[in-house]
């Protein structure tokens, strides 16, 4: 067992989240690494409405007794989103911990805090980690710049952004971005750390619930195989590497605007990549971290495989290198 100060503040046997994933972060894969004792993350937006949302949550409870959160991504959206009803189902529901992203969630600190809900910031810089702080976050995620979907617009990775945010920091620190096995937990806990947060890895499991061919895509794929859009439009994210994202790449490369890829970039054809595994069919996000990914374990072997090769790692192998 690695205890830090994250698995005691969040109540979770490993140092490891699966954080909220569009499309992919529903029951099937949250419970299987809640049984494995790592923090899963429903993805509340995935669900239509807080009513899906409550419903989802039962589902989840009916698949495990261990704990998991839920992630709320905050952005701003053509259709207004009601976050006071869903905050309300989270809450109603029972969670404990939930995940914010995207915006600043100060606006929904004192609800969550009322309702005794622990809440985890994603963050892709450490002045926006300083921030959620002080407004008083339980716990920040630190998106390095190898992380799948936005990075952020500083282009600072992980063996830098990660130590300069816990230096600075008093709240545990869970490390994202570019993290996909064993050593890579050894290194974030090294680097100040509390725990790591998987995104591209957990995808990439028999649990989850996306097309296998998107899975075998992943295994195939190397740390080169990703693109990152809406570069110029100061709203970077890091997607797979395919026939639609570079042509957004170079639509935009060329002077366009948002309106001019909007087809291309829609949801909906992101979520037929899921679905029906059409690697081609339109936007999908993955990591660099494809290129340490070989295989398709169930959640519960990658997690024990992880914690016990780092386990390995930091009692035996590292060990001997002190002389």
């Amino acid at each position: 067992m690695i205890s830090t100060r994250f698995t005691r503040t969040f109540g979770v046997r490993h140092p490891i989240v699966q954080g909220g994933m569009q499309w992919v972060g529903t029951a099937e894969l949250v419970s299987a690494v809640a049984e494995a004792g790592a923090l899963g993350m429903l993805t509340a937006l995935t669900q239509p409405t807080p009513e899906a949302l409550t419903r989802e949550i039962a589902r989840t409870r009916e698949m495990t007794d261990q704990p998991f959160g839920v992630n709320l991504t905050i952005l701003p959206s053509i259709k207004p989103i009601p976050y006071d009803e869903y905050r309300h189902a989270i809450v109603d529901a029972g969670i404990t911990v939930v995940e914010t992203a995207g915006s600043n969630p100060e606006p929904h600190m004192p609800f969550f805090h009322q309702h005794g809900v622990k809440v985890l910031h994603k963050c892709t810089s450490v002045r926006h980690a300083v921030k959620a702080q002080k407004v008083g976050v339980d716990g920040v995620s630190i998106d390095g710049f190898e992380c799948a979907g936005h990075p952020g617009e500083d282009d600072v990775a992980g063996l830098v952004l990660i130590p300069a945010a816990t230096r600075v920091l008093d709240i545990p620190v869970v490390a994202s971005g570019g993290i996909a096995n064993a050593q890579g937990l050894v290194a974030a806990l090294a680097l100040g750390a509390d725990g790591v947060n998987m995104g591209t890895r957990f995808m990439c499991t028999q649990e989850a619930p996306i097309h296998d061919r998107v899975k075998q895509a992943i295994v195939a794929g190397d740390e080169l195989g990703t693109e990152l859009i809406f570069r110029s439009l100061r709203n970077t994210s890091r997607v797979a590497s395919n026939s639609v994202s570079r042509k957004v790449v170079d639509i935009l490369a060329e002077g366009g605007q948002f309106e001019d890829v909007q087809d291309l970039v829609a949801g909906v054809r992101g979520r037929t990549v899921f679905t029906e595994g059409d690697v081609e069919a339109g936007i999908w996000t993955v990591g660099q971290t494809q290129g340490l990914i070989h295989d398709v374990p169930t959640v519960g072997d990658l997690v024990s495989r992880m914690v016990g090769e780092a386990e390995e790692l930091i009692g035996l192998r590292l060990q001997t290198l002190l002389v």
